[in-house]
Parts: structure tokens; C-alpha cells; sequence
């Protein structure tokens, strides 16, 4: 049954039938229409934070994994980054200790990357914007990082190519190849001040003699180019000089054969003749000596091969005595 109004009419005094105007009906649907709308939009938002959809709740798990593993990815950063952090101070140890050099400086290893903010775009996300920029800029950092220690570890290795040939250049062994000679040194006669056997004189004795059968190897004390290859009736007789680079040069003298040419070649430990007694010579015997920068040093210094510090000591003391050389 339909419900209808009754207003009381102060005129008539009596209550009449409640009858709206159009435009009073029209305000009226809309009002209602407004409130119903109003209604609805409340609704629906409560519904849509507090009862999602399977897609959206699909997509709130996917967010929280992703929250989860970019937390780790975080924690690994940090780990990558120390381990980095070690292999830099590794760095600048080799740096100070083996090349003598100042190591990567900490302003540049951890100095930032200058310039507008790349990841600005990345604030709009409210929930994850700050997280990912984040990540971002520790791989920046870390790549950064990565470049710098490569460049150090490529310059380390250039110096220590470069100190490996120096190494393998400098005389470092003993010419003579003959195992007695490695062990027991029964015979030799020094650098300094030493009697000439043929002149009867003191005279300064630029090398040192070691005594060896006529036909034992002669071996180059370090890499290098021959330089000379000559034969002389008197003096060094047949001889070889190598030139080693960095102001090392070596002779080799009285010898036997020469089994290398002017401008070859040759390695440590290679073969370049046999001792002989030739020129100024009274016994088979090889005249050695080293040079630097064209003056003659003490080669005992650079016969360091094969031998143990109390054989060492022998060398040493058997090449002071001040007796009689063997050219």
C-alpha cells in the first residue's frame, strides 16, 4: 500500500494531501541519487582495502617477495662490497710493499658519482620506489669500484712484468755449469787486489776466476744480447760480453768456444761456450765479471744460485783472500 503525506493547512485548518511541485520531485531524485552514489563509493572502498580481489591479493604477495628479496639482495651488496673493500687493501699492500708505490687513494676509492639524481623517476613508488633506488646506486657504487680495482690490477701487472723480466735480466747465477762448483769452491780467486801470475804484480782484479776442467759449460747469468764476440791472442782471449739491459753487462773470458753470435739473443742458464786458457791465461779457468753502467763490481754479489747461506759464506770468503789470479 502506498504511504502518503498530510500536511496541516493553517487556512482550511483542516490536513490536506501532500502534493510535490516537479521541480521538488526532480531535487528530491537527485538527492537520492546523490546519497546513493556516495554510498556506493564508500562501500566500494571499504570493500577494495579490506576485501581485495584474488588479483590484487595475487599482487600484494609479489610485492612482498619482491620486498623480501631485494632485503637480501641488500645484505649481498654489503657482502660484495667488503669483500671488495679486503681485496683493495690486498691491493695496496702489493702497492707499497713489492713496488715501493702509494696505493689507490681512499678519497677516489670511495668517492661518489657526481651528477643529477638518475633514479628520481623512482619516487613515485610509494611502497618500493626508496628500495629500488637504493639497490640501484650500490650496484653503481660497486661497479665503479670494480673498474677502479681493475685498472690497479692491470697496472700491477705491467710493473710485474716488468720486474719479472728485470728479474730474469739482472745476473743472479753462477757461470760456471759444473755441480762441484755449485757445491764446493776449491779453487778461486776474487775481485780486488790479486797477484798477476804473468806479470808479477798486484793488480785490481775486476772479476772473479772459477777453476773448471778445459770444456765445462759456460752458461749467461742472466737474459740479454750478445754484444761481443771476439778473439784475442792475448788479454781476455776469446770472450763474450752480453749486455743485459737496466746497466747490466757481463764478460766472459778465456774461453774455450763461443757457441753465440754478436746481436743473438740468450736466456739464464743457456749455453754460450766452454772454458778454455786462452789469452792471458795460465790454467783453464773462466775470468768473469759483471758491470753497471760500464763499472766493474763485485760479481759475488750476483752468484746467488743454488747454494746455501753457509756455501754462500765460503764463496764470499774464498773470493776476499788476496792471492794469486789465474790471468
Amino acid at each position: 500500500m502506498k504511504r502518503e503525506k498530510y500536511v496541516y493547512n493553517e487556512h482550511t485548518l483542516q490536513y490536506e494531501k501532500l502534493k510535490l511541485t516537479p521541480s521538488e520531485k526532480l531535487t528530491k531524485l537527485l538527492g537520492l541519487t546523490v546519497s546513493l552514489f556516495i554510498c556506493s563509493a564508500i562501500i566500494f572502498g571499504i570493500a577494495y582495502k579490506y576485501f581485495p580481489t584474488p588479483k590484487e591479493k595475487s599482487l600484494q604477495r609479489e610485492n612482498q617477495q619482491m620486498v623480501y628479496h631485494f632485503d637480501n639482495l641488500k645484505s649481498d651488496f654489503g657482502k660484495i662490497a667488503e669483500d671488495l673493500n679486503q681485496l683493495q687493501r690486498k691491493d695496496a699492500d702489493v702497492h707499497r710493499m713489492i713496488f715501493g708505490l702509494d696505493p689507490i687513494d681512499d678519497a677516489v676509492w670511495n668517492g661518489g658519482v657526481g651528477g643529477h639524481n638518475k633514479y628520481a623517476m623512482l619516487d613515485n613508488f610509494e611502497d618500493t620506489g626508496e628500495l629500488i633506488s637504493e639497490s640501484l646506486e650500490n650496484v653503481d657504487k660497486l661497479q665503479r669500484k670494480i673498474e677502479i680495482q681493475r685498472e690497479s690490477l692491470d697496472m700491477l701487472f705491467e710493473m710485474a712484468s716488468a720486474k719479472e723480466k728485470k728479474l730474469a735480466s739482472i745476473p743472479s747465477i753462477k757461470p760456471v755449469v759444473e755441480d762441484k762448483l755449485k757445491r764446493k769452491i776449491k779453487h778461486l780467486s776474487g775481485y780486488g787486489i790479486r797477484f798477476h801470475p804473468v806479470h808479477k804484480v798486484k793488480k785490481f782484479h775486476k772479476g772473479i776466476d772459477f777453476t773448471a776442467p778445459e770444456g765445462t759449460a759456460i752458461q749467461a747469468t742472466g737474459n740479454g744480447t750478445v754484444i761481443r764476440v771476439e778473439k784475442k791472442k792475448r788479454g781476455y782471449g776469446h770472450n763474450v760480453v752480453i749486455d743485459h739491459g737496466y746497466g747490466y753487462t757481463t764478460l766472459y773470458a778465456h774461453m774455450k768456444t763461443m757457441d753465440v753470435k754478436k746481436g743473438e739473443k740468450v736466456i739464464k742458464g743457456q749455453k754460450i761456450g766452454q772454458i778454455g786458457s786462452t789469452g792471458t791465461s795460465t790454467a783453464p779457468h773462466l775470468h768473469y765479471e759483471v758491470r753497471i753502467n760500464g763499472k766493474a763490481v763485485n760479481p759475488i754479489d750476483y752468484c746467488l744460485d743454488g747454494l746455501s747461506p753457509a756455501e754462500y759464506k765460503e764463496l764470499v770468503s774464498k773470493a776476499s783472500e788476496e792471492n794469486q789470479s789465474f790471468d
